[in-house]
């Protein structure tokens, strides 16, 4: 064997979640076995919980190789290997996949997510390696006991902790009268929370996901965002809206948006977005803080990436500011969110082959930091942008856009961008992950952009 021929690797078939708050069921039975050829989107497997029965697809063609998890095993937990299937190839010397989509990103394999380079939070040097989800209910915790006009309202966020267990605790410290589980009524508790934030309080919303929020567009757009503007100024509203936003995991075309570019249109909104745990706990503090209503949009894939979190109850992240995830010289990758990860995996491939990628995570997109992001582009002379939205009139089109008119001099390649599929997301494993980007394609952008 030489040493650039590939082999194959096993890789692990996960246990998905039945609903963003369903995280263990039941493996009924397995409709293959060990040995048996299997394509991409063939039923391997049934998963149960409570009343409901959910197929498992694979997601790869190859052999299934070993059997994890037998069938009739209760309280499986979700993302646990249930199976090994061979059929993804690499390289001996360990230069990367062979295969498309066979690069995963870090949040995905367990790796923590990187601090910002040079712009972290200023701390006094004590740092909590912990999730986002964790940074995010440290935040609101915090929050609460510096204010007792800060409160949670949403469904699930008392006794259950919110969907995604942003809120685990926080009933049991501060009670149900600062905790509010509501109705399934998203408009109801929306417009509730505006006026508690116009009576001078300072709600923190949890929508089950952002999907879920579009029953509550009126109340973000008609009235909190415009209540400052009608009043000449005399009255704020200082409400937070925060929950999952993007792909989640097979949730299929009506729980897996990105509505980043809607919220971001709207005048008197700001609207950020954290790709790390310590950008998620100092922006929701900032959200918190802040006079006029903010929407958190919170990456759904990334709630358990870990990272350090600078200790400190005033360290925050300004709202409105860029920063530069990775320094780089030969081209500009413009992410959030999740994207973020990616553009960070597309870099270090391309710096296998002598590519130096900077990578910025814009963190929030309006205010948009078009600052830095020109600044960049006026030494890199090339940029690409990656999202995970639908790419009609996405915030990496007002990217390229403004970088259009506002650095075209300093342009020696069109603007590119890599964005999802112009489609609904589909359910099935192996379509989802072709409707999303990934590093493969961030690196062809980029190389697309290097030879004109």
């Amino acid at each position: 064997m030489t040493e650039a021929e590939p082999i194959t690797m096993p890789t692990p078939i996960l246990m998905p979640a039945l609903s963003p708050d369903q995280q263990e069921g039941k493996l009924a039975r397995w409709l293959v076995r060990a040995g048996d050829r299997v394509r991409a989107g063939d039923v391997i497997a049934e998963i149960e919980a409570d009343r409901s029965t959910m197929e498992i697809e694979a997601t790869d063609d190859g052999t299934l190789v070993e059997i994890l998890v037998p069938a009739g095993t209760l309280n499986v937990r979700a993302s646990t290997p249930i199976a090994l299937l061979n059929g993804v190839a690499v390289r001996v010397d360990g230069t990367g996949p062979e295969t498309a989509g066979a690069d995963a990103d870090p949040v995905e394999t367990g790796a923590a997510v990187p601090l910002a380079v040079g712009d972290e939070p200023a701390s006094d040097g004590a740092f909590d390696h912990i999730t986002l989800r964790e940074a995010l209910r440290d935040a609101m915790a915090e929050e609460m006991r510096r204010d007792a006009g800060v409160f949670l309202i949403g469904e699930q966020v008392g006794e259950g902790g919110g969907a995604h267990k942003a809120g685990q605790g926080l009933i049991e410290e501060f009670g149900a009268g600062r905790v509010l589980d509501t109705p399934i009524a998203t408009q109801g508790f929306a417009g509730l929370a505006i006026g508690a934030a116009m009576a001078g309080l300072r709600p923190v919303v949890e929508f089950m996901s952002w999907s879920f929020a579009s029953q509550a567009v009126d109340q973000i757009v008609n009235s909190a965002a415009k209540t400052r503007y009608r009043s000449g100024g005399e009255m704020s509203v200082p409400v937070v809206f925060r929950g999952p936003d993007g792909a989640s995991s097979r949730a299929a075309a009506q729980h897996s948006q990105c509505f980043a570019a809607w919220y971001a249109h709207v005048p008197g909104l700001k609207v950020v977005a954290p790709s790390t745990p310590a950008d998620a706990k100092g922006l929701l503090k900032a959200a918190i803080r802040d006079p006029d209503p903010v929407l958190v949009l919170e990456s759904e894939a990334l709630y358990a990436a870990t990272g350090p979190v600078p200790r400190g109850e005033d360290v925050l992240v300004e709202i409105g500011r860029a920063r530069i995830a990775r320094p780089g010289r030969d081209v500009t990758i413009v992410g959030y969110g999740r994207a973020v990860t990616t553009a960070l995996a597309a870099a270090e491939l391309l710096a296998a082959e002598g590519i130096d990628a900077e990578v910025i995570d814009l963190r929030t997109l309006r205010p948009l930091d078009m600052a830095t992001v020109v600044y960049s582009v006026e030494r890199t002379n090339r940029i690409v942008t990656v999202e995970e939205a639908w790419p009609v009139c996405s915030i990496g089109s007002e990217v390229c856009a403004r970088v259009a008119i506002e650095a075209f001099d300093h342009l020696d390649a069109p603007p590119a961008k890599v964005a999802g599929a112009d489609v609904p997301m589909p359910y099935a494993a192996n379509l989802e992950r072709l409707a999303l980007p990934d590093a493969a394609a961030v690196t062809a952008a980029v190389k697309a952009v290097l030879d004109v």
